[in-house]
């Protein structure tokens, strides 16, 4: 498997391990009830986590494009790029 991806397996994992942590803190201090704790501890989190690994991946993805079109922008414009580039964050 290529390092990248474990990486980024491990930072899901371990994130999926306190978000359950927190799910079931929070359902069994508002609740008392271990079993709304438990409910919660699994099915938010594991939801939660699907979602956050295909953010990542589409969180990559649109990292790059941004990357690449700054990278067009600035060959075609040495040492103009923050004051030319639409979205620069600073205009002179």
């Amino acid at each position: 498997m290529n390092p990248d991806k474990e990486q980024a397996m491990a930072k899901t994992l371990t994130f999926a391990a306190v978000h359950m942590g927190v799910a079931f803190a929070v359902g069994y201090a508002l609740t008392g009830s271990v079993a709304v704790g438990g409910a919660l501890a699994l099915v938010e989190p594991l939801v939660n986590t699907v979602a956050y690994h295909f953010h990542e991946k589409a969180w990559g993805r649109w990292g790059a494009a941004r990357q690449a079109t700054t990278r067009a922008h600035a060959s075609k414009n040495p040492g103009k790029v923050f004051e030319t580039h639409p979205g620069s964050l600073m205009r002179t």
